[in-house]
């Protein structure tokens, strides 16, 4: 049988403890022998040898005795209570099992690890490095490039249609996009659509002067004088951009807080108000019950699925690149945020503490199954290579104390006798 480098390594050491250890057994024998043969003629120190040599002997073999009996019977002789490992693996993986169970996966013991981890501060931490976020989108762009290119077009159609729509049918869409509505105007999420619309606005009205200028004409009366209209239609085209300008420049222009109001009042409305929850839920039927709608939602899922695709393939996208910008966004905010961390560490070991109490007997059950799996004479041999070692210090001790104390009772005699 050949064995890997660290188990080889283990049996020689082995091996060479066991020497140490029979060869002073050995040792103790040979002193024992040659102190009795010149005990009666010699002098008086030689007792004392003989008395050290036979404890040592007691002691060696009795100490040999209980280290073999773990992984064999002694001499090979059926004395009850030894080959232990052997003849009780299953009862010894079963303790384990056991001691395992109750002494590392409590929920308690559970709870009190991960609170020492400091899991969220760790990984804020990481998170915050832009190399470490951008390694973290790069592992798992691939894995979701897979997700995305094995979803086929039919079975979206197919979740569309037997899901979605009509869960979205039975879904009241009044309160709850109220409420959404109400939480972008709250946050001002909705400015920056409004500074899209305005810059677009004053782009097509800077690259359209000459088609503004000749529809404010065309309205003109007849009559009207050609210089007058000129006249008028800049005018028009002046204040208009002017107006659009100042929108833009100034966050605190009167129409974009009128759009402020509007919508804090609509979503209020969609929320409280009978006659426009009841049109939200008309607009709502007549767009589910649209004929084109599911062929619709197929083509924009094709065109979205290109895209995404190409993002996902893509380095230095737009999409990887922000992805990377929110993750050491996170990483800085939980580093920063220490209530935050208590919140995702909490919820943390609440879940793992919960999956545990609920599986643990099954997480701690491969103990046992394996065990139950292995041979028994194999079983012996593998734990006395790795603990045997070890074991052969007791059978050092054993003797050495063993002729210490019977020293010290030989003196004790001669002292008192």
């Amino acid at each position: 049988m050949t064995f890997a480098g660290d188990e080889a390594d283990a049996r020689r050491r082995l091996r060479t403890m066991k020497s140490v250890a029979t060869g002073l057994l050995g040792l103790a024998v040979v002193t024992y022998a040659v102190g009795r043969h010149f005990q009666s003629d010699g002098p008086a120190w030689v007792g004392y040898l003989v008395a050290a040599a036979e404890a040592g002997t007691v002691g060696a073999l009795a100490d040999w005795f209980a280290v073999t009996a773990l992984f064999r019977r002694p001499l090979g002789l059926p004395i009850p209570h030894t080959a232990i490992i052997p003849t009780r693996k299953d009862a010894i993986g079963e303790s384990l099992e056991r001691f395992v169970s109750t002494n590392f996966l409590s929920e308690a013991v559970v709870r009190d690890k991960i609170a020492q981890v400091e899991a969220s501060a760790r990984v804020g931490g990481w998170l915050a490095d832009p190399a470490h976020a951008r390694r973290v989108t790069d592992e798992a762009a691939p894995l979701l490039r897979t997700v995305v290119a094995n979803l086929r077009d039919d079975q979206v159609r197919d979740l569309l249609a037997g899901t979605v729509l009509p869960r979205l049918a039975e879904w009241p869409i009044g309160p709850a996009a109220g409420r959404l509505l109400a939480e972008i105007v709250a946050g001002g999420s909705h400015h920056r659509l409004v500074d899209l619309v305005v810059g677009e606005i004053d782009t097509w009205l800077g690259d359209n002067r000459d088609l503004i200028l000749t529809i404010v004409k065309a309205q003109a009366p007849s009559w009207s004088p050609r210089l007058l209209d000129d006249v008028i239609s800049e005018r028009i085209y002046h204040e208009l951009t002017r107006f659009i300008r100042e929108i833009k420049v100034n966050p605190q222009h009167s129409a974009r807080l009128s759009v402020d109001a509007f919508l804090a009042t609509f979503a209020g409305d969609l929320q409280s108000d009978p006659d426009t929850m009841g049109q939200a839920e008309k607009f709502k039927e007549r767009v589910l019950g649209h004929p084109d709608l599911p062929r619709a939602f197929a083509t924009m899922w094709a065109s979205t699925k290109k895209v995404l695709l190409g993002a996902l393939d893509d380095p230095d996208s737009e999409l990887r690149r922000r992805f990377t910008e929110v993750l050491v966004s996170f990483g800085g905010r939980l580093s920063a945020d220490a209530e935050l961390r208590a919140r995702i560490d909490g919820w943390l070991a609440g879940s793992i503490a919960v999956f545990v109490s609920r599986n643990g007997a099954e997480l701690v059950g491969v103990i046992s199954d394996t065990v139950k799996r292995w041979d028994a004479d194999e079983t012996a041999r593998k734990i006395e290579v790795q603990v045997g070692r070890d074991l052969q210090f007791i059978r050092v001790n054993g003797t050495v104390v063993g002729a210490l104390a019977g020293l010290a009772i030989h003196a004790l005699t001669a002292l008192f006798t």
